[in-house]
């Protein structure tokens, strides 16, 4: 495999230091042309030691004022504007997106727009605008490759069985910290609760939607957009011991799964090498004592997965109103406003609005999105 040029957004969280770590294991293979951080500033300085060849955006306000005096060294871009200059000049390969949230929307176009292919870890990006990137994609003849372990496994299953004779995909889910709390444990759990996932490693923000099963929601909205399918051809089920990253099944019967560690470093290493087939890098799964359970997910406790296929039922800008009401109400979490309960209420109370009608271009996805964050009022 020749060797790639590699932007990797979104450096300092989650999904960067997993992918930092298939860098690292395969510099042989790729070549990092870029790293951005929204506020880790130290984090990136130590990036740009290791990588002196790599460009750096400091695409947050606070790591950009950390960085003031950075800006000497040729290659640093500063801010949201200077993330989009990076990522439009630096010609990558491909740009591993793993930006939390809305904000990571723009860099997926800009990306395709500037010829790198996109791995693509921010699924707000096909949730929000799943028709503009792909279209993107198509008009400068360039791939979209999941990166989540779920649309990474339903992606590398198809390529394998075809999609003719699909009758559905199932996504797993580990069902989070509270999959056996009761309603009135839910009412009271706090952030600290909720970050003691059993099995992921992951950010603030996505491990909450973990655990209120926003994130699951979100991905059933992401597969659709994926994969061309509709709300009935989606399935969830709960599996604890996230070793089923996901399933499908065909109209024969027919059930193909891939199974894996839970480790994010095997789904990011596959769409860094695609179309070849990596090189084994990742430790192999040991069946030795291996037990494997699934369950019905429990709507009732969990509405938020319940929202996301009625927002995905019901088209228009739904999806939109989804996410951006979600990452409000996910804040106000945090930040003690509101109690988990209150996520989906707030969701609720915003998806209740009329967001029938399209939102087809980049201008009206980013209104629509403003518009609801001020509707969920936090």
């Amino acid at each position: 495999m020749a060797k790639k040029r590699i932007s990797v957004l979104g450096a300092t969280g989650s999904i960067g230091k997993n992918a930092l770590d298939v860098i690292r294991a395969g510099r042989d293979l790729f070549e990092p042309v870029l790293f951005s951080a929204n506020s880790n500033a130290a984090a990136l300085f130590a990036l740009a030691a290791e990588f002196p060849n790599a460009k750096i955006a400091f695409s947050g306000r606070r790591a950009a004022a950390e960085a003031a005096g950075f800006d000497k060294r040729d290659g640093v871009y500063f801010e949201r504007a200077g993330l989009l200059a990076a990522i439009a000049g630096v010609e990558a390969d491909i740009t591993l997106n793993g930006i939390s949230g809305a904000a990571g929307l723009e860099p997926s176009l800009s990306a395709l727009t500037s010829g790198s292919a996109l791995a693509l870890a921010n699924k707000e990006s096909m949730v929000m605008a799943g028709a503009l990137v792909l279209k993107t994609a198509e008009q400068h003849s360039l791939p979209v490759i999941p990166v989540d372990s779920e649309h990474s496994a339903i992606f590398n299953l198809l390529r394998r069985q075809g999609k003719e004779g699909l009758k559905e995909a199932v996504l797993t889910a580990s069902g989070g910290p509270f999959r056996t709390w009761s309603m009135d444990q839910l009412k009271n759990a706090s952030p600290k609760d909720a970050f003691a996932h059993p099995t992921w490693n992951m950010g603030a923000k996505i491990t909450i939607d973990s655990a209120s099963l926003a994130n699951k929601g979100l991905e059933v909205i992401e597969a659709a957009r994926f994969f061309d399918l509709d709300a009935d051809s989606i399935k969830v089920v709960i599996h604890p011991q996230s070793i089923v990253h996901s399933m499908i099944r065909m109209n024969n019967g027919a059930v193909y799964a891939q199974l894996s560690r839970p480790d994010m470093r095997l789904p990011i290493y596959d769409a860094l090498c695609y179309p070849e087939i990596a090189p084994r890098q990742i430790e192999e799964l040991d069946f030795d004592n291996l037990s494997l359970s699934f369950e019905k997910p429990c709507f009732e406790r969990f509405p938020m997965l319940a929202l996301a296929y009625d927002a995905l039922r019901a088209g228009g800008r739904c999806a939109i109103a989804y996410n951006a009401a979600n990452e409000c109400a996910v804040s106000a979490f945090l930040a003690g406003k509101i109690p988990f309960t209150g996520i989906s209420d707030v969701c609720s109370r915003v998806l209740s609005m009329d967001w029938s009608g399209e939102a087809g271009d980049l201008n009206s996805i980013l209104e629509s999105d403003s518009k609801a964050r001020a509707a969920a009022g936090l």
